[in-house]
């Protein structure tokens, strides 16, 4: 891999994604980072091995999504980490859009930049109906909460560790990603949305959009996330520097 200053580390948590992170690891062992972490969930598939196997830092981590996320976002600082880019394990985001996603951070125009999956990226059949309107209504509520816009909840997304530390995230489970969002937008920290691709999985089945008791799930996380962060916004306001 290619290193970078400041160095950049990739965290991909994951479970049961053992067709997909092959290939992905592989399109990322042409990017411009330092390393990948690996936080895996507890797949039974072989993913951990496969990740190993190509290169990546692995590390096995308990059930919940936000939880392998911090995980691995702890050891890519650990290791050396500036920044932090945060993908999925299906292959749906496209590691050729890292320069484009890091480019606000590099020139300190922004301190969270996040991935926005416009319709006219998307790959047919990519991406659920519910998975679209769920990041319309995320950004409904952001912009009705801090009076920011945002689109989506995509989790291809960076920023630098130091941001990441300050923002003290809770949320273990599919919360995690709309608790940054609110947290940095409570803070006043410049958030930019990078329109980008949403492929087709490179294989396997998704844990949310796969069905309707995983997508229910999801969204019931989210939403008590939502709640819970809302009703910290009314009763303290947030003490970080805009980035």
């Amino acid at each position: 891999m290619i290193a970078s200053a400041p160095a950049v580390w990739v965290v991909i948590p994951t479970r049961d994604e053992a067709e997909a992170i092959g290939p992905l690891l592989a399109e990322l062992a042409r990017a411009p980072v330092a390393g990948v972490v690996v936080a895996d969930g507890g797949s039974t598939d072989g993913t951990a091995e496969r990740a190993r196997a190509a290169g990546a830092t692995t590390l096995g981590v308990g059930p919940g999504y936000g939880r392998a996320c911090a995980a691995g976002a702890a050891a890519a600082v650990a290791a050396g980490a500036e920044i932090l880019v945060f993908m999925d394990g299906d292959g749906a985001d496209d590691p050729a859009f890292l320069p484009a996603l890091l480019a606000p951070l590099r020139s300190g125009e922004a301190a969270l930049v996040l991935g926005a999956r416009v319709r006219r990226l998307r790959a047919k059949g990519a991406m659920a109906w519910h998975q679209a309107l769920a990041g319309r209504l995320a950004g409904f509520v952001l912009g009705r909460l801090y009076g920011v816009r945002m689109r989506d909840m995509c989790a291809f997304r960076a920023l630098r560790a130091e941001t990441l530390a300050a923002l003290a995230l809770r949320e273990t489970g599919y919360g995690w990603n709309i608790e940054m969002q609110m947290r940095a937008a409570r803070a006043g920290l410049v958030c930019r949305e990078i329109p980008v691709p949403c492929r087709r999985r490179l294989g396997g089945r998704s844990k949310v959009a796969g069905s309707l008791p995983g997508s229910l799930r999801a969204s019931a996380r989210i939403l008590l996330t939502i709640a819970r962060i809302a009703a910290e916004t009314r009763l303290r306001p947030a003490r970080l520097r805009p980035g």
